[in-house]
């Protein structure tokens, strides 16, 4: 799985060689201090989003009947109730009702790494105009990565009306938006369209794994002003995917980063909160001549791993 990966990371990197003209940024110091995550926020916060980006990347067959293995046994009492995509070009995500806390529940997968169409969608690098149809609030000058754009484009709207008639038929306030890598992109342009679109009372969470950088300043602003403390990114070590596309190619992380420091053979992990944007003391302090493909997979918490392994086929 690691060898099969390195495709999609060289995908990301490559848009430092092969990049249109863009502006050239000075990057910004970010030193403030981090403080220490408690296990009780993990396990409370961080842990069943983690469960559910996994259960994305099992089949659609598996997810659909609700039959994962692992993956789907660890969340409980969860009702599947929509899946799209799942083709390579369309990356397969699902909604569902977690019963539990009585949330509406979307979940993107991320790149597969076996699919050339899949990674087609990370190697579309380019900032291009933000689909303000989708975003109505937005207004103008906000730009995006274009593969994730397009790939989010996809599926927007199937999200968008499964999420509402989602919480018609079951009664929940409360929608959780969570993926891994590039399905940690589109999580965060759905998690925005949804803050947008959804009556104010809705409670949304979007927490995210491995988030590659998706769009400018005007991005990252747009989902600080519309998430807020809702929207949290996580970083494992010396994962290089959320270091790209590059910051001098115009591409900026909106706040909300925690980042794994370390994590033992139990599960257990030295955790922490990076104030501010692009903070020096997380990821982004992290040399891309000292990566580890293998960190982008996990584990994050309590052993999980987001890839397929888990799932039974």
């Amino acid at each position: 799985m690691i060898s099969l990966l390195l495709p999609v990371i060289l995908s990301c990197l490559l848009s430092t060689v092969f990049a249109a003209p863009a502006p050239i940024l000075t990057k910004r110091d970010n030193s403030q201090a981090t403080t220490a995550v408690s296990d009780a926020t993990i396990d409370g916060d961080f842990v069943r989003p983690a469960q559910f980006s996994r259960i994305a990347y099992c089949s659609t067959q598996a997810v659909t009947s609700w039959q994962c293995g692992e993956p789907c046994a660890a969340v409980g009492n969860v009702t599947f109730l929509q899946a799209g995509g799942g083709d390579g070009l369309i990356p397969m995500y699902f909604i569902a009702h977690d019963q539990d806390t009585q949330t509406i529940v979307v979940a993107h997968q991320g790149t597969d790494p076996e699919n050339i169409l899949s990674i087609a969608n990370d190697a579309q690098f380019l900032l291009t105009d933000l689909n303000t149809t989708l975003f109505p609030q937005a207004g103008q000058g906000v730009q995006v990565h274009d593969g994730f754009q397009k790939t989010f484009e996809r599926t927007a709207d199937g999200v968008l009306s499964g999420v509402q008639n989602a919480l018609s038929s079951t009664g929940a306030t409360k929608v959780l938006v969570t993926g891994h890598s590039l399905g940690a992109a589109i999580a965060t342009m759905d998690a925005v369209m949804l803050k947008m679109n959804l009556d104010p009372s809705i409670s949304l969470t979007s927490t995210v794994f491995g988030l590659p950088r998706g769009g400018d300043q005007s991005w990252a602003d747009l989902v600080n002003s519309n998430l807020g403390t809702s929207f949290t990114h996580i970083t494992n070590q010396n994962d290089p995917v959320p270091t790209v596309p590059p910051e001098f190619l115009g591409y900026q992380h909106p706040q909300g980063e925690v980042h794994i420091v370390s994590a033992n053979a139990t599960g257990a992990t030295q955790t922490v909160a990076c104030p501010g944007t692009e903070n020096d003391n997380c990821s982004d302090g992290n040399s891309l001549l000292h990566v580890d493909v293998a960190n982008h997979l996990g584990p994050y918490f309590q052993n999980i791993s987001l890839s397929s392994k888990a799932c039974p086929f």
